[in-house]
């Protein structure tokens, strides 16, 4: 793992850990999970591959995540995915590949539909989508709510689970599964204008192999391509798995030039 520092960087009065290496394009940009950060293995194999190949990368963490600012109880999807634009437009130049872990691709998406919003849409020349888990708010948690958990959201405004990745149980609040609604991607076709790559397995007990299915069902208009890795968990952090992550990359850089 690096021991580089981080840049810091003040978004709306949080600070945000960036880190970032110059290089040639198309570069690549990290997005990471729900309660994930930047220093994890597939990032840090990006980061290897990267210095390696002289290629441009970029990672930051969200507020309330890894080495920024803030509290991860006032994160939501539009709160992160602002930050991820700013950092975003303050530190790539040309082309870039967005590679994003679970909820990480959720956020790809939404930057995808911001950016071509803004006219800037060239600066996306593909995605590379990790155990995808876009819309996971409505489409993976709301539905399986206990009674109990909706009180929790009702008197409380947040309910707790046990994490399987960490001691510390997973909160998801109101407000993150309110805001979420607002953010959805898998209502209609997503028109990404680019080359996707879904790596997808079969064992992951979190994002079921479906949900992926679903997202690959509505990128019609894209060359999309469905890797199903037989005994992949949520993690997909193996060595074989990232293995098929910087395949994956190298393959989208290989159509972007």
């Amino acid at each position: 793992m690096t021991d580089t520092p981080p840049d810091f960087l003040d978004i709306d009065g949080t600070v945000i850990a960036v880190r970032r290496s110059a290089g040639e394009q198309p570069g690549v940009v990290w997005l990471g999970g729900f309660r994930s950060d930047m220093r994890g293995t597939k990032a840090e194999a990006l980061n290897d591959w990267a210095q390696r190949n002289g290629r441009a990368y970029l990672r930051h963490d969200y507020s309330g995540h890894g080495e920024s600012g803030g509290d991860f109880l006032d994160g939501t999807i539009s709160k992160w995915l602002g930050q991820s634009l700013v950092v975003f437009r303050r530190f790539t130049e040309g082309p870039q590949i967005l590679v994003g872990s679970s909820m990480g691709a959720w956020i790809a998406l939404r930057m995808v539909q911001e950016l071509r919003k803004a006219g800037e849409g060239e600066q996306v020349a593909g995605l590379v989508l990790l155990a995808p888990a876009p819309d996971f708010t409505s489409e993976l948690v709301e539905p399986q709510l206990s009674e109990a958990q909706k009180r929790d959201l009702a008197e409380k405004g947040l309910f707790e689970v046990p994490s399987e990745y960490s001691t510390e149980s997973y909160a998801y609040t109101r407000a993150l599964i309110e805001d979420g609604r607002l953010n959805r991607v898998m209502d209609g076709p997503i028109d990404t204008h680019c080359p996707v790559h879904v790596l997808q397995g079969l064992a992951d007990p979190d994002v079921p192999h479906t949900h992926a299915l679903k997202l690959v069902g509505l990128l019609p208009a894209d060359d999309v391509t469905l890797s199903l890795i037989p005994d992949g968990d949520h993690r997909l952090s193996r060595p074989q798995d990232l293995d098929m992550l910087i395949r994956a990359v190298e393959a989208i850089s290989t159509q972007a030039r």
